[in-house]
């Protein structure tokens, strides 16, 4: 049983006293303090060994960890990052088990706390987050709902990176547009859906993800090319951050 909260360094000084006077027995303390037996030797121990002392809190904290890092490693591992500012703990760890293999180095998760600990570690700024537009529309009928992306560059056999922009109808899964646009931004995107809607009509809606230059960090989550879009007549919707479940027709376009 624990001593009671209400002020356990005074129960402690009065089960002291009593003990001290010769009032009552362990037993008996035990029973009017509301603690252990066990609780109340502890307490009459470290009276022996610190006097009233023994009354002030402790840190229970453990003295030692069986599987804290070494001075020695630690030191490895902060040195040979200095030497290396670019290196991560996977790479760090990969070079240092080659180096002396004899050592049982730590896990990748406990470099990285070593260097986090040693200020070695280099935050990246979170990039603020799109919230989604709302309600997304049904996909009922035909050019009802047009699913844009873009879906992942590469490079092309002369080294030259493609950016294949994707537009399709979510209901019919009709690929409208799929063609490589000199950069993601308004001004390369909006051609390409300007002449998408000249051949196929306007839809109601457009649904896109929460990147660039579909939406931005602006007021409402607009981007220049979503105030294009209103303005020619689309609803721009957006998909709540990483769910492209909810644009999955177009996601799956292969």
């Amino acid at each position: 049983m624990p001593w009671r909260e209400t002020d356990a360094m005074d129960e402690k000084r009065a089960l002291l006293l009593s003990w001290l006077r010769g009032d009552a027995t362990v037993s008996e303390l035990s029973r009017s303090h509301e603690v252990s037996r066990k609780a109340v030797y502890g307490l009459l121990r470290r009276f022996e060994a610190e006097g009233w002392g023994c009354l002030e809190e402790r840190s229970r904290a453990p003295h030692s960890h069986p599987n804290a890092v070494s001075a020695e490693i630690e030191a490895a591992v902060v040195a040979l990052r200095r030497r290396w500012p670019n290196w991560g703990a996977k790479k760090l760890r990969a070079r240092l088990a080659r180096d002396a293999p004899e050592v049982a180095w730590p896990a990748v998760s406990t470099l990285s706390a070593v260097l986090d600990r040693h200020g070695l570690v280099v935050r990246r700024r979170r990039r603020p987050r799109v919230a989604a537009s709302g309600p997304l529309s049904a996909c009922s009928s035909a050019n009802a709902v047009w699913g844009v992306d873009f879906k992942g560059w590469f490079r092309t056999g002369d080294g030259a990176r493609c950016d294949p922009l994707s537009v399709s109808d979510l209901y019919s899964r009709y690929v409208i547009r799929l063609q490589a646009v000199e950069r993601c931004d308004t001004a390369s995107v909006w051609p390409v859906l300007e002449a998408a809607f000249r051949e196929h009509g306007r839809p109601r809606a457009m649904r896109s993800d929460n990147g660039p230059p579909f939406a931005s960090s602006g007021v409402g989550g607009l981007s220049r090319l979503a105030v294009r879009l209103i303005k020619a007549g689309v609803v721009p919707e957006r998909i709540a951050p990483g769910r492209p479940q909810q644009n999955g027709h177009h996601e799956r376009l292969t």
